[in-house]
């Protein structure tokens, strides 16, 4: 009689397993992930409880480790989940990541994934006076930039600014999250209206606004319409909420003040809105995606 001796299931295997079935699915990606490779490895090491790895080149060190049946079992129903509903993986695991950090997420807010995280580390500094004391971050969503943004300058006081009480639920939670009560604080807000204009000027403005122009936003993929609409919607040419802020902004930031606005895939609308405005185009791994505007400039634009 010939023994059955059973297949211990390795990390290799099974994170290829369900690349291959995400794939076959013709999800779309972009929330936090590029491909289905990335997305099948974020939910293993999800279903499996380990901490995220800093770099994807990490997960050829994990091919023969071992996983316990119960991990599979969670994470093939993930996998199911995704495919069924065509929600972005971030809402179906209650997390997201970005710059290595951890951030709580769901459907109330827009999945985490801003080029304006790439800068915060130390691409900004060439275009900032002196380390920024009071950093507003507008349409602050989950609150992931200004988080960021206070544990790059941990003298700075941060406020996040959002319209949607429910995106600054979610916000506070990060901040409870991240230890930053003390640092970075809430404020209900259609952009600065509420801001009181005797408030200290801002060193540094951020901005992750809705900018996706009408014509794109009918042509949202699935899985992007699970998003918020107020998020992402900007008007005929998506500078709708640009237009406001950069009108806005002059009264609030310090002369030396720089405001980073992202506008994604909206260059030229962007450009064709603000032809004579002197912008700087900030190297992200998109080019073309977030502009830099000077206090100084914006007053005399």
């Amino acid at each position: 009689m010939t023994r059955q001796v059973a297949v211990v299931p390795r990390f290799g295997r099974v994170w290829r397993k369900a690349a291959r079935r995400l794939d076959a699915a013709h999800l779309q990606y972009g929330q936090g992930t590029e491909d289905a490779l990335q997305e099948a490895a974020w939910m293993l090491i999800h279903s499996l409880g380990w901490p995220v790895l800093a770099s994807f080149a990490q997960l050829e060190a994990l091919r023969e480790r071992e996983v316990p049946a119960d991990a599979v079992q969670r994470l093939d129903a993930l996998v199911d989940t995704r495919i069924a509903t065509r929600k972005p993986a971030a809402y179906l695991m209650g997390e997201a990541w970005l710059q290595g950090e951890r951030f709580v997420v769901d459907a109330r807010v827009i999945v985490p994934r801003s080029y304006i995280a790439e800068m915060l580390h130390a691409g900004l500094d060439p275009w900032l006076a002196d380390a920024p004391r009071t950093i507003v971050d507008v349409c602050t969503g989950s609150g992931c930039l200004g988080i960021l943004a206070a544990k790059r300058w941990d003298q700075a006081d941060v406020l996040g600014i959002d319209i949607s009480a429910d995106a600054l639920d979610v916000a506070r939670t990060n901040i409870a999250l991240h230890a930053m009560e003390d640092r970075v604080r809430v404020l209900a807000s259609d952009l600065l209206s509420a801001r009181p204009e005797d408030s200290p000027r801002v060193d540094l403005m951020l901005c992750n606004p809705p900018y996706v122009n009408a014509g794109s936003m009918r042509a949202l993929p699935a899985e992007f319409r699970h998003e918020p609409n107020l998020a992402l919607a900007g008007g005929p040419d998506g500078m709708d909420l640009v237009r406001r802020l950069l009108n806005q902004a002059p009264r609030h930031l310090a002369p030396h003040g720089v405001l980073v606005v992202e506008i994604g895939n909206e260059r030229e609308h962007f450009e064709a809105a603000f032809a004579r405005l002197p912008v700087v185009w900030l190297p992200t791994s998109t080019p073309g995606t977030v502009v830099l505007v000077e206090a100084a400039d914006l007053v005399r634009a």
